[in-house]
């Protein structure tokens, strides 16, 4: 009699992957390893009952691959410090995340001499180029299946299966996809589908149930937050979750994103990111009063292209190392706390106290006073700056009368 083929099933416990696990144990005969490769967004309870229901589904063995600490370290720090912001609306939240979760599925199935590696991904997403793109790369040979892609199934065409084979699924939950992680929420299906709507307060998984306003004061250390409210942490990942918890109570960080998807189509997404949205603002904030001109200017440039390559699966280009290097070089004055007020669906930025505040300095006071050039200085600078200008209108003076004439 001959050996199973082993497939590891990367599990997320949703639709997709639960048909996924039931249909290659069932159906195709697989010896089937369901694998929850965590970014941070499964609490104990789901992780729990995502074991347990590995196991229904007809799973030979389930695990948890927490990678959380591996995906802040390697790419999260480096998105905080270059306030990445997709379309400038989408902290890349989960889509982030999934380099990190195939990278740890690739390297789990390389472990157990798997044959196989099975994601639930649809064919007309991001979702598949990311991991299929990781597992070319990470764990090259292995049969990559993707039944949902394959076959084109409806979200109703698994439910109904599941359900016919003694695994009920919850109809009106599953009109919602949600992807979940440290980095915030990401919200398919249902209104999402019509650009005509947008989501009721029923289909965010954080309700509002903060009133008035409060202060949040965040800390950071060469651009990596470390405290909140006076709270020092040692461990970022706490210090993220901390924010999250005080801020995702007023339906912060709530918004729609549309942008252009890896396969060419325009793809939406709800999503909710409190912390994500808050932690963003203060650091760019922080950056103004930190960082040099040129050093915001050319943080923006290479930050733009690290967020637009790691959403279209770039992560293993050998360039995102060099940014890095880069973003993380730009960090070295980026200390201070922020204060930002906090009501139910916005925030504003209040102010800065920082070490490294170059608004302090004491050559001038923007507005106020001069005290490091003259009044003869500022004349002879505006004079000197104003000569190319000068020069070509000198040269143009048909350009020079239409202006005069237009004014």
């Amino acid at each position: 009699m001959m050996d199973k083929k082993k497939v590891v099933v990367a599990f997320s416990g949703g639709l997709d992957t639960s048909y996924t696990v039931m249909y290659l144990a069932k159906e195709k005969g697989y010896e089937v390893y369901a694998a929850c490769a965590n970014t941070g967004g499964f609490s104990p309870e789901q992780l729990k009952t995502n074991e347990e229901n590995a196991y229904k589904l007809g799973a030979k063995s389930y695990v948890t691959l927490d990678v959380t600490r591996e995906y802040y370290d390697k790419s999260l720090r480096y998105m905080i410090y270059g306030n990445v912001l997709r379309n400038g609306t989408y902290p890349i939240s989960v889509s982030s995340e999934r380099i990190f979760q195939g990278m740890a599925i690739a390297r789990y199935a390389k472990e157990i001499g798997a044959d196989a590696i099975a994601h639930g991904s649809t064919g007309a997403g991001n979702d598949q180029v990311r991991f299929d793109m990781t597992f070319l790369v990470m764990a090259p040979g292995l049969e990559i299946i993707t039944l949902t892609r394959d076959s084109n199934l409806s979200r109703q065409e698994e439910i109904d299966y599941l359900n016919s084979n003694g695994f009920p699924a919850d109809f009106k939950k599953l009109k919602y996809s949600y992807n979940v992680g440290i980095w915030g929420t990401s919200i398919c299906g249902g209104e999402i589908l019509d650009s005509r709507q947008g989501l009721p307060e029923s289909a965010y998984l954080k309700q509002v149930e903060k009133t008035g306003s409060e202060v949040i004061a965040l800390k950071f250390s060469k651009g990596q937050l470390v405290g909140v409210n006076g709270e020092e942490f040692t461990d970022h990942i706490k210090a993220i979750q901390k924010v999250e918890e005080i801020a995702a109570p007023y339906g912060i960080g709530r918004d729609m994103h549309v942008g252009d998807t890896i396969i060419g189509i325009k793809g939406r997404v709800g999503f909710e990111a409190a912390a994500p949205m808050l932690i963003i603002a203060a650091h760019k904030f922080l950056e103004k009063f930190t960082l040099s001109k040129w050093q915001q200017y050319w943080k923006d440039q290479v930050a733009n292209w690290y967020g637009m390559f790691l959403h279209e699966s770039q992560y293993l280009e050998p360039v995102m190392r060099d940014i890095e290097a880069m973003l993380e070089s730009s960090q070295r004055h980026v200390n201070g706390v922020v204060t930002m007020e906090l009501r139910p669906y916005s925030f504003q930025t209040v102010g800065v106290d920082s070490p490294d505040d170059l608004v302090k300095n004491k050559l001038g006071e923007y507005g106020e006073g001069a005290k490091g050039w003259t009044s003869d200085d500022a004349k002879g600078f505006i004079k000197v700056t104003s000569t190319a200008l000068r020069a070509y209108y000198l040269n143009h003076k048909d350009e020079a009368e239409q202006i005069e004439n237009e004014l």
